[in-house]
């Protein structure tokens, strides 16, 4: 009885869906695999795997997943736990949230990027900057 279930949540994060060219969705997507979208999609897209977006695809919206592949169009905020990778084809329009972010030559973007890693060593250094300017006071007054 419990095999099952997990059997069926084990298909489930390992599978890929996929809007072929010529396809549009309105509306909110969220899967627990894999996802590939070379239509277009107007809507929130929630992905647990992996996000390819193909040369013809088309995203407006948010999107929220743990790695993506973009070689298509993308309008609306992207927010990805590891690795972003933005083709040379891709046309990005929005905000960026990610671990990691790979950028090859001729891809489009336009917003701000957000990077956990860097941004939280960007806070530290200015803190410790901040730290070491008091030390240097306290002992200038004393």
């Amino acid at each position: 009885m419990f095999s099952k279930t997990n059997n069926s949540k084990s298909a489930d994060s390992t599978s890929v869906n996929l809007i072929a060219a010529g396809t549009t969705i309105t509306g909110d997507v969220k899967t627990e695999g894999d996802f590939r979208i070379d239509g277009t999609l107007h809507g929130t897209l929630i992905v647990k795997g992996k996000l390819v977006v193909g040369s013809n695809g088309n995203i407006q919206g948010e999107i929220e997943c743990q790695n993506a592949d973009v070689s298509g169009e993308v309008k609306g905020k992207i927010n990805v736990t590891d690795l972003l990778a933005l083709r040379a084809t891709a046309r990005i329009t929005g905000d960026i949230f990610t671990g990691k972010i790979s950028i090859e030559p001729d891809a489009q973007f336009t917003g701000n990027c957000s990077m956990g890693g860097v941004v939280k060593n960007i806070k530290n250094m200015a803190t410790a900057d901040e730290q070491a300017a008091r030390k240097k006071a306290v002992v200038a007054a004393n």
